[in-house]
C-alpha cells in the first residue's frame, strides 16, 4: 500500500488544484493500491497533525477551480527551527506526523520559502517530491511556474482597462503589480498591456528619467502615460542603501506602497494628475488560465511518475518545454531574477518602453 501525504504552502494561486489533480490522476491510472492524506493549511497541518484521509474522488472536478482545496498558510523558513509558543519543535513534529501515518512520500506544492522547508525535510530523511507554484515565476531551476501566466493575464487585463479610461483623461496612471523581489509578472504584463514605463526591483529607477518620459510624451501630443510598477520597485538612491537602512526607511514611509510614493513625486515635479490602481490579490484569484491548467497537469503527472518509481528529493521543473526532475538541494534558497540585460528587456527598450534607468 502506497501512502501519500500532500500539502500546499505559501501564497495561494491559480492551478494548485489542477496540479494536485494531476498527481492523483497520474497515480490512479497506474494503481488503486494507494492512500492519500491531505494536510490542512500547509506546513501548519503537518506540524500540528491537522490531516484528513482523502480519495481520488476528492480531486475530481477541480481542474478549473482556483485557490486550494487543502488550504494554505505562510510558515517562514527562518522560524522553522524556532519552537512555537508552547515549546513545540516544529521540525520534529513534522517528522513525527509523517512517520505516524507511515507515509511513503510527501508531495509539497509551493514557492521559494516552501522549497527551503521541503529541502530541510529531505535532509531530515523524509521522502519528498515538490511542484513549482508561484505567481512570481521566481523559482530557480524551472523556466515556468504554474500560477504565473494567470497572474500576468489578470494584471494585463487591469492595464487594458486603465487604457480605456486613460484615453479620456490627460493623466498619469500607475498600476502596481505584485512582485516584492522579482519583476517577472510586471515585465510581462507591462509589455502585454502596452505600458509606457515599467519599473522592476531588478532595475533601480531614477525618478527624473521617469518624469522625462512623461514630459516627452506630452510634448508629442500623448494625453496620458501608463506605468506598470512592481510593488518591490526601488529607486537608484535607495538601492545604494544597506539592507537594514532600507528596511528602516520603508518602515517610516508615509505612503501605503511604492506606487503612491512615485505618484507623489511625479505630481511634485510635473503639473500632472496621477492615479494609482492596485489589483493586489485579484492577481492570485479566480480560475486558472488554460496555459496554467496544462503545465500544472503536466508537472502533477510527472510527479506521479517519480512517486511510482520511488524517486524522491526532486522538484518537477519545466525546461525548454519539457518536464524534468531537479534535485531539491539545487533549488532551495535560490531566486530566479529578471536579468536586466536579457533579450526581453532589450526588445522592450527597442520599441520605446522605459525602465526608468
Amino acid at each position: 500500500m502506497l501512502k501519500i501525504g500532500m500539502l500546499t504552502s505559501g501564497g495561494d494561486c491559480q492551478a494548485l488544484n489542477a496540479a494536485m489533480r494531476g498527481v492523483i490522476k497520474g497515480l490512479h491510472t497506474k494503481t488503486n493500491d494507494f492512500e492519500i492524506y491531505g494536510f490542512q493549511d500547509g506546513y501548519k497541518g503537518l506540524i500540528y497533525g491537522n490531516v484528513k484521509r482523502m480519495t481520488p474522488d476528492d480531486f475530481s472536478g477541480i481542474l478549473t477551480r482556483g485557490g486550494t482545496i487543502l488550504g494554505t498558510s505562510r510558515q517562514p523558513f527562518k522560524k522553522m527551527r524556532i519552537p512555537d509558543e508552547n515549546g513545540l519543535d516544529k521540525v520534529e513534529a513534522m517528522k513525527s506526523n509523517y512517520h505516524k501515518l507511515n507515509l511513503d512520500c510527501l508531495v509539497i506544492l509551493g514557492g521559494n520559502g516552501t522549497h527551503k522547508t521541503a529541502n530541510l525535510l529531505r535532509e531530515e530523511g523524509l521522502n519528498v517530491v515538490t511542484l513549482p507554484k508561484t505567481i512570481d515565476n521566481d523559482l530557480w531551476g524551472t523556466d515556468m511556474t504554474f500560477g504565473f501566466q494567470s497572474a500576468v493575464d489578470i494584471a494585463t487585463d487591469t492595464i487594458d482597462r486603465i487604457h480605456t479610461t486613460a484615453s479620456s483623461h490627460s493623466r498619469v496612471f500607475i498600476i502596481e503589480v505584485m512582485g516584492h523581489k522579482v519583476g517577472h509578472v510586471t515585465l510581462h504584463a507591462g509589455i502585454a498591456g502596452g505600458a509606457d514605463i515599467i519599473l522592476l526591483p531588478e532595475i533601480p529607477y531614477d525618478i527624473n528619467k521617469v518624469t522625462e518620459v512623461i514630459e516627452k510624451r506630452s510634448a508629442a501630443g500623448k494625453k496620458f502615460t501608463i506605468l506598470a510598477v512592481a510593488e518591490g520597485a526601488i529607486s537608484k538612491e535607495d538601492a545604494k542603501l544597506k539592507k537594514k537602512k532600507y528596511k528602516a526607511k520603508l518602515a517610516e514611509r508615509r505612503f501605503p506602497s511604492v506606487a503612491y510614493q512615485i505618484a507623489s513625486e511625479i505630481e511634485q515635479k510635473l503639473d500632472k494628475e496621477v492615479r494609482v490602481t492596485v489589483p493586489g490579490h485579484t492577481q492570485r484569484g479566480g480560475s486558472p488560465c488554460a496555459y496554467d491548467r496544462v503545465i500544472a497537469t503536466r508537472v502533477g503527472a510527472a510527479a506521479a511518475e517519480l512517486i511510482l518509481n520511488k524517486e524522491y528529493g526532486y522538484m518537477i521543473a519545466i525546461r525548454n518545454g519539457e518536464t524534468q526532475k531537479v534535485p531539491l538541494s539545487e533549488v532551495a534558497g535560490k531566486l530566479k531574477y529578471v536579468d536586466p540585460e536579457c533579450k526581453m528587456i532589450q526588445e522592450a527598450k527597442t520599441i520605446g518602453i522605459s525602465f526608468g534607468d
